[in-house]
Parts: C-alpha cells; structure tokens; sequence
C-alpha cells in the first residue's frame, strides 16, 4: 500500500470509495436520507472544489484507491487544522489504512504548524479516532445535531 497526493484525475474513483464506504459501514449508524446527502456531498465536483482548499490524500492498493482523506486549516486558523473526509473501503477497514491515513494527515503541513487539530467524527469511526489520541472536544461527549462527534488533539 502506498499513500499520495490527490490528482485531479483522482476524482471519480475517491467518489466511489467515499459512497460505497458510507453505503455500507455507516448505514448502520444513520438514516439512508443522511447517507445519500453525504454521497451527494462528496461527488467528483465537490472533491475537485474541496481540493482547491484542503490537501487530500489517497492510499491505493495497486493501481486502486481505497482509502483516502484530508486536512485544511481550521476556518482559516494558523494554529489550528481540521481532518476531513476520511473514509476506507469497507474490506480494507481493520488493516492499518485509516492509522496511515491519520499518521500522513498529522505529517501535513498543516498538521506541523497547528497547535490542536479538529475532527468532525461519525458515530461509526468515533472509537476509531479515541484510540489515535483524539477526545470530546472540550470534553462534551454529545453528538453535534444528532450527527457527529467533536473531536480534538492538542499537538
């Protein structure tokens, strides 16, 4: 497994993994209609906007992209950055992807000038992100809108 920047080129097959993985891993977690907002929101187009702005990277197997993420600055912070976009493929979850993943993110430059990284976490990854050093931020342990989880790692 090799881990790299995002290409344009890219685009389709991240919006692939993204859908698949929200269709199958966490569909057990939420409501279809939330699932298919969140694959709509993550289409070619949109991964092309989004990074225009953040730095994404994907993990591929082979020639296959089967995990990929992303960071930005936190609303514009210096000092702070958020993770975005994380997603494996569902048969790939479990192998060390999504620890490869974060340890990249956390290498980023974006990474190495922020003084506390933020992540917005799913009910079905939120574990997942505790046992690599994140927590509640501020210690709330509430789901934002019913949805996500804030997480947070001062660096």
């Amino acid at each position: 497994m090799q881990i790299r920047a995002f290409r344009k080129e890219d685009a389709d097959e991240v919006a692939q993994v993204i859908a698949r993985t929200l269709r199958e891993s966490n569909s057990k977690d939420y409501p279809k209609e939330y699932i298919e907002y969140n694959v709509a929101s993550h289409s070619a187009d949109e991964l092309l906007k989004a990074s225009e702005q953040r730095h994404i990277y994907v993990v591929c197997d082979g020639e296959r992209i089967v995990g990929t993420g992303g960071i930005a600055g936190y609303w514009g912070s210096r000092t702070e950055s958020i993770l975005l976009t994380i997603f494996v493929l569902p048969q790939y979850q479990g192998k060390g992807v999504g620890r490869k993943i974060i340890q990249t993110l956390e290498q980023d430059e974006y990474a190495l000038r922020a003084d506390r990284i933020e992540i917005p976490a799913s009910i079905t990854a939120v574990e997942f992100y505790r046992k690599l050093g994140y927590d509640y931020k501020n210690g709330v342990k509430e789901l934002e809108d019913g949805r996500l989880y804030r997480l947070e790692k001062f660096l």
